[in-house]
């Protein structure tokens, strides 16, 4: 029941799997096995010595002799449910690991090595689908203020689809369609047009476009980026206020990622979120900035690697290098506007990579 245990020992897909499996790998020596008679082929393609057992008695001989020389072991585990990412192992199975003297310790840096590092190709991957992905958003702004010169009052959902034609001309796929929020729709962080939620974009409309994707192929990874606008006239002194709080607050986030780099000090998930969240804290803003400050990217949108949390979750999972994360601090104020910023960071050897283009200013597209 452990998709994580799964994709990173290679289960076959296709495999009935109804029986109880434990596999240890030892920090020495060799790897070790229990499986029951009835599937006891399942971790034949996995080094290490195997033990069969049969009736719960034997299980319980078999996970004793297992973990007789094992004073910890990392599992899927995080203390009180604190990252639900990782947290796939059932109590119940904790307690009969327990149960035999051993103490469980979460295994969530562990599973970065295997999750979440990239490769060489991965990166490259991933910077082409950023600019990708920067060419359509700031192609369907223009596009949509277009329309609206020429009175065509496009809509959220005629917009999001604009988006993913797009992606289709460029070979990209997404586990969601993109969000498209306009006006008071924008104070919803995940706000999603619907055919009883279709808002018309017109002059003078504050518009929030997220958009993430990645490239055709089983190991390609996703880009995922947030960019704002407005139609028309210049923005208010509260919009140009709020955009440049949400955008210090970004720079902040790398700036402190670059500062824990040069001291050889990888911070942990939390930290960044706090170094974040102070800086909308100090413009007064703290109450309306509802989300974690980024979470980690991979094969799947939100990766199992660290998140940058001090608000959803207590993150102490560190920031290794070769793991890319977002940093997307918002504001939403409610029955107004939500401004999110959102760029994508890749922790290289050398220090930070922000890989996706930032936006600098809130676009001002002219629409008469």
């Amino acid at each position: 029941m452990d998709p994580i245990a799964t994709r990173i020992l290679q289960l076959r897909s296709d495999h009935l799997g109804t029986r109880r499996w434990f596999y240890l790998i030892a920090a020495t020596g060799e790897p070790k096995k229990v499986v029951h008679r009835i599937e006891s082929t399942v971790l034949d393609h996995l080094p290490g010595r195997k033990a069969v057992y049969l009736s719960w008695q034997q299980l319980q001989t078999c996970l004793q002799e297992l973990l007789n020389d094992c004073d910890s072991v990392a599992m899927q585990y995080s203390e009180k449910g604190a990252i639900p990412d990782i947290s796939r192992v059932d109590g119940g199975t904790v307690d009969l690991v327990r149960s035999h003297g051993t103490r469980v310790i979460s295994s969530g840096d562990l599973i970065q090595h295997f999750e979440s590092v990239w490769t060489d190709a991965q990166l490259a991957q991933h910077r082409q689908t950023a600019q990708t992905l920067t060419t359509i958003v700031s192609r369907t702004f223009e596009q949509t203020g277009r329309q609206i010169s020429l009175g065509n009052s496009p809509t959220e959902l005629s917009v999001q689809k604009m988006i993913l034609d797009s992606f289709r001309e460029e070979g990209l796929a997404s586990e969601h369609p993109p969000i498209v929020a306009v006006n008071e729709n924008s104070a919803d962080p995940h706000y999603q047009p619907g055919p009883q939620a279709d808002s018309r974009i017109g002059e003078g409309d504050f518009l929030l476009i997220d958009l993430w994707a990645k490239a055709a192929g089983e190991d390609s990874v996703y880009a995922d980026i947030t960019w704002t606008g407005l139609f028309g006239p210049s923005p208010s002194e509260q919009l140009r206020e709020v955009f440049e709080v949400v955008r210090r607050s970004r720079e902040r986030g790398v700036d402190f990622l670059r500062q824990r780099f040069q001291t050889a000090t990888p911070p942990q998930g939390w930290e960044v979120d706090d170094a974040v969240r102070e800086v909308v804290r100090q413009a007064g803003y703290q109450e309306f900035f509802l989300h974690r400050t980024g979470h980690n990217l991979g094969s799947e949108l939100h990766g199992n690697g660290l998140h940058f949390d001090n608000l959803e979750t207590h993150d102490t999972r560190l920031a290794i290098p070769g793991i890319c994360c977002t940093i997307e601090p918002g504001i939403y104020l409610p029955g107004e506007f939500g401004v999110r910023s959102e760029i994508n960071v890749y922790l290289g050897e050398q220090g930070p990579e922000v890989t996706t283009p930032a936006q600098q200013e809130l676009l001002v597209l002219p629409v008469s």
